[in-house]
């Protein structure tokens, strides 16, 4: 049976559960859970409104940590909001008590399937729940730098008036200010971006791409629909068995972050090598060491 429970009814949690179930006509079950239970129930009474428009057969309702038991996936999507002016980084101290107390009761209910990850900063949040819940590290994941590398591909799309789907490019790293494009490989079509376009409009080009989450931000106080699309992305990689790559918060070393790794029905199959320039390394070392960092203060 495929099973997903979705852990915060907020704007992503939901946006991300009305987006699964009109992509997806395999869901057997859809559980939301919630602090705000009346909230969690409205959502899902909501939710299944859409069912005789997609002629679904998806169960909908508002739940509890106990309906994880026998789930195939567990979306973590709840949290303090990113304000204004405020970094991913800045939300740990006020997101990892939470998370800590989300996991230890998914893992109570028995709960063996796979962690997937969406709350800010998601890398250390995707850390912290690998290490709360014990599990192995390919059966948490989180969205990573999926969403920074749709932007990309947009504005890449947009200033060269070509098809997204002809776009590779890649943005590694935190989630969040310190992640970089990998331009060396970037392409479209067959051709390197980089042959196309000089530096400074990659430059521009990757500005836009990482600070638009602010602007979407002071415009209208969050940012759901991008995720919550990458999220189904992922959930479908992994109910289909699709061995797909998608950039996502993977192991590296001792912490998450974001690189390319194939997706099936075990979570992360493997984490691919990334030919990078000496430039790039550094840049993403460096990435790694915000989040290590950030970890630390955390555990002192």
């Amino acid at each position: 049976m495929n099973k997903v429970v979705v852990v915060g009814a907020g704007n992503v949690g939901v946006r991300y559960a009305a987006a699964l179930i009109s992509t997806n006509s395999n869901i057997d079950e859809l559980i939301l859970v919630d602090i705000n239970k009346e909230k969690a129930m409205g959502e899902a009474m909501d939710l299944s409104n859409m069912l005789y428009a997609l002629g679904s057969k998806t169960k909908i309702k508002a739940g509890t940590y106990l309906d994880a038991k026998d789930a195939k996936i567990v979306v973590i999507a709840a949290g303090a909001n990113q304000n204004k002016n405020e970094t991913r980084l800045d939300l740990v101290k006020k997101n990892s008590k939470i998370i800590k107390d989300i996991t230890l009761n998914i893992i109570k209910s028995g709960f063996n399937g796979i962690f997937l990850v969406a709350s800010n900063p998601v890398d250390i949040i995707t850390y912290l729940v690998k290490k709360y819940s014990k599990f192995p590290a390919g059966k948490v994941i989180g969205s990573g730098t999926m969403l920074d590398t749709s932007r990309l591909a947009y504005f890449i799309s947009d200033k060269l008036e070509i098809n997204i789907r002809d776009v590779s490019a890649y943005i590694l790293g935190e989630h969040g200010d310190s992640s970089f494009a990998v331009w060396s490989s970037a392409k479209v079509g067959s051709v390197l971006i980089r042959e196309i376009l000089p530096q400074e409009e990659l430059d521009k080009l990757l500005d836009k791409a990482k600070y638009m989450a602010y602007k979407i931000i002071e415009l209208k106080n969050e940012t759901s629909y991008g995720i919550g699309m990458c999220l189904v992305n992922i959930t479908n990689a992994i109910l289909n068995n699709e061995n797909k790559v998608l950039v996502v918060s993977s192991p590296y070393d001792d912490i998450y972050l974001g690189m390319p790794s194939v997706i099936n029905e075990s979570g992360i199959k493997g984490v691919m090598k990334v030919e990078l320039t000496k430039d790039e390394a550094k840049k993403l070392e460096d990435s790694a060491n915000v989040i290590r960092q950030t970890i630390k203060s955390l555990e002192e």
